[in-house]
């Protein structure tokens, strides 16, 4: 049915639905914050797997421009992303400890859609007792690596069938052939680098906002077991450094 013709701000955006999704368990002023916060983060990471969808479709149909348009996009969205814990490192020690007990054994890790963006750019060593039937079907389609070098290959570049065709459910542990035609690619310096170039920009944000993660769960709780009695900072230390495209990094010790 077209509403359009009696279409309001509110209606259109389903403010009312949206406005009332924030329930705070305590009085805590600072709880409110907590909650926007990370339901933000949860819209964004929303939109982020919307935008790798089109990225991959873009990329395997060999459309640079469109490729490199919907990169920096995601890129711009892990920014802002960042930029957020700026606002939630204003909440103290002793505000977060106001409502933490009533988080019970609720826990960021916990969340579904980053797991699902970790799947679509490449991670397959999840636990198997998470049994997500979205989750089994991502880590079943091509990861974004995996559309690059089919881009690459309607680029021209020669990159070998095992490759293009490898099961991706199989964690990726590089390929000797594709450092070299990376090497390759970037030596060239034409639009294909610059596709690549934007994909590190990516991988670059995801690495910062898992930094930033760190930085704040430290400042916030210490070494203290995190919320669902996770290991914390301890366990978020060891996701720092961890690239989604370590290829695109490794590339440049050729060069």
């Amino acid at each position: 049915m077209n509403e359009s013709g009696d279409l309001t701000y509110g209606r259109y955006l389903r403010l009312d639905d949206l406005l009332s999704c924030q329930r705070p368990l305590t009085d805590s002023h600072d709880e409110l914050l907590f909650v926007v916060i990370h339901q933000v983060y949860e819209l964004w990471f929303k939109q982020i797997l919307h935008e790798t969808a089109l990225l991959q479709r873009r990329l395997e149909s060999g459309n640079s421009a469109g490729a490199l348009h919907t990169a920096r996009r995601i890129a711009k969205i892990l920014k802002t992303v960042v930029g957020q814990m700026d606002v939630l490192e204003t909440m103290t020690p002793e505000q977060f400890a106001s409502f933490r007990p009533e988080l019970g054994s609720s826990s960021g890790f916990q969340s579904s859609q980053f797991r699902y963006i970790e799947a679509v750019l490449g991670r397959r060593d999840f636990s198997a007792a998470l049994a997500d039937p979205v989750l089994d079907e991502i880590m079943g389609r091509r990861p974004v690596f995996a559309s690059l070098l089919r881009y690459l290959s309607a680029c021209g570049w020669q990159v070998p069938a095992d490759v293009l065709d490898r099961d991706p459910r199989e964690p990726w542990r590089g390929d000797d052939a594709v450092s070299a035609l990376l090497a390759g690619v970037y030596a060239a310096a034409a639009t294909p680098a610059e596709v690549c170039e934007a994909l590190v920009d990516i991988d670059e944000g995801l690495q910062e906002w898992r930094y930033r993660h760190v930085k704040m769960v430290e400042r916030i709780i210490g070494a203290k077991t995190g919320t669902g009695g996770s290991t914390g900072a301890e366990y978020l230390r060891g996701t720092l450094f961890r690239p989604a495209f370590p290829d695109l990094w490794e590339v440049r010790s050729r060069l």
